[in-house]
């Protein structure tokens, strides 16, 4: 059973943030589903997942492709993890359902701590999840670096 990890992004945005996150996961022989709500968004995060620096090469493709199945990081805007994914990080309020965090080794949940609206999906997020008995932890990056700073 896995575990929802919220990330409260108020320092670095999300692209500077998501890469690193996949880094880990790809570490830990994991595959990613990047689930987004705006197919244009996931277009651009693309874009800048290419733009990376060439030692941090984040090999990924946007669902809809031949190779789906064979993408270690797979955006898309769909519930369908057609890539085997064990993680699935969630951006811009993407829907999470309970029986995902507990099928997956890990959810994270990226959010905008800059943004009221964000904050407040993240918020009913957080009371669905663990009211439906997921295990989850609250990340801040406020003091300069990442804390855990609440688990349910």
């Amino acid at each position: 059973m896995g575990a929802a990890y919220f990330y409260h992004l108020t320092r670095q945005p999300l692209e500077a943030t998501l890469p690193m996150l996949l880094e880990k996961s790809l570490g830990a022989g994991w595959r990613v589903v990047v689930r987004g709500r705006d197919a244009a968004r996931l277009a651009w995060l693309d874009e800048r997942l290419w733009l990376g620096p060439e030692d941090g090469f984040l090999p990924h493709g946007i669902a809809g492709g031949l190779q789906d199945a064979d993408q270690p990081v797979l955006l898309t805007t769909e519930s369908a993890c057609p890539n085997g994914a064990a993680c699935l990080m969630a951006i811009d309020g993407a829907e999470v359902r309970a029986e995902e965090v507990q099928a997956m080794e890990r959810v994270c949940i990226l959010f905008d701590g800059n943004d009221d609206a964000a904050v407040q999906v993240a918020r009913g997020q957080w009371k669905a999840l663990t009211g439906a008995g997921c295990a989850a932890q609250y990340w801040s990056e406020a003091g300069g670096r990442w804390e855990k700073k609440a688990e349910a």
